[in-house]
């Protein structure tokens, strides 16, 4: 029986060994890294080290590593963490993002797939009190990646705070905080290799930029989050960001694969849309769709082959349906019901894009090409 092919990175990668080593190694330290006593101590340079490693996969101040459960949670202690303030998203943001502030206004995407920076302005211009803006770096569907640094200084020029949704491009992307001027940032460590259920959001240096707690009864993370720190998941996350940093390079190498997908795909189906074509995109994802394919039979028919895609994000419950993020793009119901989302990751190989491009064009042959 054949190897099955993992093409779903952007849901989650698998756990590199050298972050399950340091998963294993953590789970073998006694201490709680609040207590003042040796055990205690071990624990907490644990933790002190990854959050420097942390830091240095997006250029932040490794004093201001906020660990959490995950980019959920950090995407939601970003947004709910500021009262009073008036809030902006776009509309293609993570679904953590759009329910964490449900009355914002929303910043409609262009057809490449990018936030509209004209609009952007409009919706700052001319507004009393203070703001905050929340743009992904990269979308989770997409791929494309945002002129955060245009939208953080229109924000800025607004008197304004800027949060990044930086899931998706930490350790795919070069990406500095400092040099996009980034307020907040979040992170998640499965992305990249790491643990699930642990992520971060990274605080600025600037003023007014402490958030609320959203978890009270502890000081744990300066107060910024109360209970007991991960210890395995945190060091399974810094394991995974040091290699993350290191191994830019190899996700540079995917936008060969990634290109090879779409050209193969459109030589044979020139009818097929490729989503955010047109605007800079992540080098390991890529979106299409063509209409009369259901994206949930594409799926369901790879998935009986041994190759794993996805339909739109993952968090959605295990539901299939019509991407929020597609829609915003211009694109129908209809075409937007029919995209699938091919992400490629560190382990990835030239064999895997075979394998998918066996089993989809002869899936594609069977139901439409007749």
């Amino acid at each position: 029986m054949r190897k099955p092919v993992y093409l779903d990175y952007n849901a989650t990668a698998p756990v590199r060994p050298v972050a399950a080593e340091a998963v294993a190694r953590a789970l073998q330290v006694t201490g709680n890294a609040s207590s003042v006593h040796a055990f205690g101590r071990a624990a907490r340079r644990l933790i002190e080290d990854a959050r420097a490693a942390v830091a240095g996969l997006v250029g932040g101040p490794a004093g201001s590593v906020v660990f959490t459960s995950g980019g959920t949670e950090a995407n939601n202690l970003a947004l709910r963490g500021f009262a009073n303030r008036r809030v902006v998203v776009s509309a293609g943001e993570h679904d953590s993002v759009l329910q964490a502030a449900p009355g914002a206004a929303r910043l409609p995407l262009r057809a490449d797939g990018q936030v509209d920076l004209e609009a952007l302005e409009g919706l700052l211009s001319g507004r009393t009190g203070p703001v905050l803006v929340s743009v992904m770096a990269a979308n989770n569907e997409t791929g494309v990646v945002q002129p955060v640094a245009e939208a953080a200084r229109l924000v800025h020029q607004a008197g304004g705070i800027f949060h990044c949704d930086a899931v998706q491009a930490a350790g795919k992307i070069p990406f500095s905080m400092h040099d996009n001027g980034i307020d907040l940032l979040s992170l998640s460590a499965h992305k990249i290799g790491g643990p699930q259920g642990v992520g971060a959001l990274v605080v600025g240096p600037g003023p007014g930029l402490e958030p609320q707690a959203l978890l009270l009864g502890g000081g744990q993370e300066r107060a910024r989050r109360a209970g007991t720190e991960n210890l395995p998941g945190i060091s399974g996350f810094s394991a995974a960001a040091d290699l993350a940093c290191r191994e830019l390079d190899r996700y540079a190498e995917l936008a060969r694969l990634r290109g090879e997908i779409e050209r193969r795909l459109l030589a044979e189906i020139p009818t097929l849309r490729v989503y955010g074509a047109d605007a800079p995109r992540l080098p390991n994802t890529a979106c299409f769709g063509l209409a009369g394919l259901r994206a949930e039979t594409q799926v369901m028919a790879l998935d009986l082959d041994g190759v794993a895609v996805s339909a739109g994000s993952a968090c959605s419950s295990g539901k299939v349906t019509p991407s929020h993020v597609l829609r915003a793009m211009g694109a129908s119901e209809e075409e937007a019901g029919s995209a699938i989302r091919v992400s490629l990751g560190w382990d990835s190989r030239a064999d895997d894009i075979e394998r998918f491009l066996d089993a989809w064009l002869a899936f594609y042959r069977r139901n439409l090409a007749a």
